[in-house]
């Protein structure tokens, strides 16, 4: 009779790790022997040498540098403005049922048009500059932080009512005691759908207004010039620091609600 082995777990962690390395290595094995075979292919598939010399090049001259900062700061100044309007917009509705009844329909309304749909509009009222791109940005961060705001701020349990009202709580100890922290997973849910579609919209929205510095600016140009190693280095620079971002606000995340019970994590 056949028995299954049982690996012990201080072996069985690092095996998955390597697993998890498996595809992205065979990707770029793929990528290298594609870059190989002919013209076309290195156009295509640049060899990963010619990548990294570019990386190299960009850094000691500081133009990765200085546009990734000039798309950081655009992303923050979005993140910041949309996200305190949404904040404050989802309060506003949850708390008002006058103020929810007349803004929910345009609100409804405008948010399904897309973004790119905007784009014209924003561009005759604000130019092409760096207002408009944070404007643009601004939205990304603005819709997930109004819905989850409003949802929830609005769905709060009948007994915590009752509690505050036994207590006399005043009406900001109420939102600060009881239904803050109702809300509090329902709002970090929006921000962690909204940092992530900021950082989208800030590189598309240079790649729509190219000016100024930014990350999405130097692909435009790279593209133009045929400089497909440029290219690559800037699409793994917003896609290396899109996956930071997101780890470091689920690692926020996680903080803020270690007071809640795991099962309702």
């Amino acid at each position: 009779m056949s028995t299954l082995i049982k690996f012990p777990k201080h072996f069985i962690s690092p095996m998955r790790s390597v697993r998890s390395w498996v595809i992205p290595l065979l990707l770029l094995a793929l990528w290298q022997y594609s870059s190989s075979q002919n013209a076309g292919h290195a156009y295509a598939f640049v060899p990963l040498q010619n990548v990294y010399n570019a990386f190299i090049e960009l850094l000691k001259t500081g133009e990765l540098l200085v546009n990734t900062w000039g798309s950081l700061k655009k992303a923050l100044l979005g993140f910041i403005f949309g996200g305190a309007a949404g904040l404050a917009l989802g309060a506003f509705m949850a708390y008002s049922k006058i103020a929810n009844a007349l803004i929910s329909p345009i609100f409804n309304a405008i948010r399904q048009v897309p973004l790119l749909g905007l784009t014209p509009l924003i561009a005759l009222w604000l130019g092409n500059g760096e207002s408009a791109k944070i404007f643009i940005i601004a939205l990304a961060s603005f819709y997930p932080l109004v819905i989850n705001t409003y949802q929830g701020l609005s769905h709060h349990e009948s007994k915590y009512q009752e509690l505050a009202s036994m207590y006399q709580f005043s009406g900001w100890r109420e939102f600060r005691r009881i239904r803050l922290p109702q809300a509090l997973p329902y709002i970090l849910t929006g921000i962690n759908l909204a940092v992530p579609f900021t950082w989208i919209t800030t590189t598309a929205s240079e790649l729509l207004f190219n000016a100024g510095a930014g990350l999405g600016g130097v692909m435009m140009k790279a593209e133009a010039n045929a400089a497909m190693d440029i290219l690559l280095v800037c699409a793994l620079t917003v896609t290396l620091l899109g996956i930071v971002m997101t780890a470091l606000v689920r690692a926020l995340s996680t903080h803020l609600l270690r007071w809640r019970p795991r099962h309702a994590a």
